[in-house]
């Protein structure tokens, strides 16, 4: 298998002429070790292509950065292997290869992408885990990009479900980018798998994450935008997602944010409106007594005060004032009843005394 990770590490030579090579020759092995005028006559490489494989296998340390990567717990998954999802083959830039920590999504399992902003809001970054836990809470896998804000929401909360989650980085698998998200890089790990296209070790260059767009959709049975403005690489996976054939939804937000305009855009296109995440399970025909939340937690009875508080928050921020207005409680009597569900997880300070209900 080195010389299949040595082919598939070999740049900037196209997957499709790579996959073509193989085809003709076999193996990453024979493509080694055949003579550069062999290789030439296939008609597939042109001369710089022929430059690039020359330089290629004069690679140095090639075993030590196979040995580098099985230390890591890295799995080198090329096309051909059985373990290679059959969805992605179907579409028509599929990578070479896949470098996964952990696993991939099973073949059976329906997958569902949840993409977005990075700078989000707090309405979007709530809705994003709740569907990614009622989602992946009845048995629909979430994948995503890992990336800040809606990404990381929709895999935190098919974690907090107990369910499967898949992040497809736009780097190496051994490389956790944004590095803030490194416990969500280790979690997601242990309850699905962290994978690139790209050798480990490669860094985040901007123009890989627009390539890893594909894997995203080609992916997931549904794709899940949440937020996303005019211009949007959230946009690129849905556009990728409908050239694939794949069903999009789209998160409706107040008429005049910004970062709402680009799923208003794909829902007058279209695009499906997602309402409520048990709207979208029926219309998924996935049925209440199929679902597996992990909800065995009690549910807290709220005192009079908290519930009073509680029940005049959404996921829209509310300030102090504005919420004494509504309860008629004393300031500082607020502040102690808001410390006390933001300590029990129910609500959440999003910016200085300004609150969202975490869930509904």
């Amino acid at each position: 298998m080195l010389y299949e990770y040595w082919f598939a590490g070999v740049k900037p030579l196209s997957d499709t002429k790579k996959k073509k090579l193989r085809k003709i020759f076999g193996s990453g092995k024979e493509i080694f070790y055949t003579e550069e005028k062999k290789l030439e006559n296939t008609g597939i490489l042109t001369k710089q292509d022929m430059e690039t494989l020359k330089r290629a296998k004069k690679e140095k340390n090639l075993e030590e950065s196979w040995h580098n990567m099985e230390k890591q717990k890295l799995r080198f998954v090329p096309c051909f292997a059985r373990e290679y999802p059959e969805k992605l083959k179907e579409i028509h830039d599929f990578p070479y290869a896949l470098y996964v920590k952990g696993s991939l999504p099973r073949p059976d399992e329906r997958v569902a992408a949840i993409v977005g902003a990075r700078r989000c809001t707090a309405y979007g970054e709530a809705m994003a885990l709740e569907y990614g836990e009622k989602l992946a809470g009845a048995g629909v896998a979430v994948i995503s990009g890992m990336a800040r804000g809606i990404d990381g929401a929709g895999h935190r909360g098919a974690l907090n479900a107990g369910g499967h989650t898949y992040a497809v980085l736009g780097c190496g698998t051994d490389i956790c980018y944004p590095r803030e998200n490194i416990g969500l890089y280790m979690d997601i790990q242990k309850k699905g798998g962290v994978f690139s296209e790209q050798r480990p070790g490669e860094p985040p260059l901007p123009f890989y994450f627009p390539q890893r767009n594909r894997i995203i959709s080609g992916l997931a049975d549904i794709i899940l935008v949440m937020e996303a403005k005019e211009k949007s690489g959230s946009l690129i996976t849905a556009d990728l997602g409908l050239e694939q054939g794949k069903d999009i939804y789209a998160l409706p937000g107040p008429v005049t944010s910004p970062s709402s305009q680009g799923c208003h855009r794909l829902i007058g296109q279209g695009a499906g409106i997602l309402l409520s995440p048990e709207d979208l399970l029926k219309e998924l025909d996935i049925h209440a007594a199929q679902m597996c939340l992990n909800d065995n937690k009690e549910k807290k009875v709220l005192e009079t005060l908290e519930n009073m508080v509680y029940s005049c928050l959404d996921l829209f921020p509310k300030g102090v004032e504005e919420l004494a207005a509504c309860t008629s409680i004393r300031p500082r009597e607020l502040l102690q009843v808001l410390t006390t569900l933001e300590i029990e997880g129910l609500i959440k300070e999003v910016s200085k005394n300004y609150y969202i209900k975490v869930r509904k």
